[in-house]
């Protein structure tokens, strides 16, 4: 579980009404019972019940069971797609180590105006707990095409998957330091978005194989081949 409060030997974490709701009302626990906690900070805790009721709960830390376990410095930047599959993206994105995750409104995103941070973060949230992470990758708010790359750091290198390149053969690059994986929308990047990743020195264009993949499917497939190359399954 995760939780908004420090976390070391004697800590004493007080319970919000939800929480509390699931550990005693969902998960029918007492008094007693143990519950790994994380901040993002110091690591995951091994806390007991120490008061549970419906409506709160305290537990106390006893020991540190794993230290904090930082993602590699990866970002996943994607166009929203149906609101279902922009969850699924965030979910797996988690679940796969990206350190950040940047909704970005392309020329032919469909989904922009249905996109809510505070509901995407919560997703990352949940699928850290999930998967047994001790880091939440931040969610951060919705950013314009031509906007982020006027502004873009070139010492983080882009790896661009150009549904264009279907028939071309995969060539992942092996550069170690910060990198950014953009995936485009249902309907693909514009000529001119695709002109502008090409021209960028710090850009790299692959394809993921001879099917043009599904944005929610082709987000997944290529963080899988990042962090087979260049991340932390290596």
């Amino acid at each position: 579980m995760y939780v908004d409060h420090p976390l070391g030997p004697q800590e004493r974490v007080a319970l919000s009404r939800e929480q509390a709701h699931y550990l005693f009302g969902v998960m029918r626990l007492d008094v007693g019972a143990d519950v790994s906690l994380f901040n993002g900070r110091d690591g995951e805790w091994r806390a007991l019940v120490a008061a549970a009721s419906k409506k709160s709960g305290v537990l106390d830390c006893v020991v540190q069971t794993k230290p904090l376990q930082m993602p590699p410095d990866l970002w996943l930047v994607f166009a929203p797609i149906k609101k279902d599959r922009t969850s699924f993206i965030v979910e797996k994105a988690a679940e796969l180590g990206a350190a950040r995750i940047v909704p970005l409104q392309t020329e032919y995103t469909q989904s922009a105006n249905r996109v809510r941070q505070d509901r995407l973060q919560a997703h990352a949230l949940e699928a850290a707990e999930q998967c047994g992470g001790t880091y939440v990758p931040e969610v951060a708010e919705l950013q314009k095409f031509a906007k982020m790359l006027d502004t873009w750091n070139p010492t983080r290198r882009i790896l661009f998957c150009d549904e264009a390149m279907v028939d071309k053969p995969l060539i992942l690059p092996t550069n170690a330091g910060p990198w950014a994986i953009l995936i485009g929308p249902e309907g693909g990047f514009s000529d001119k978005e695709r002109d502008r990743l090409n021209s960028m020195l710090c850009a790299h264009a692959i394809s993921l194989g001879p099917r043009i993949l599904r944005a929610d499917t082709a987000a997944v497939a290529a963080m899988t081949l990042w962090q087979q190359a260049m991340g932390d399954w290596t």
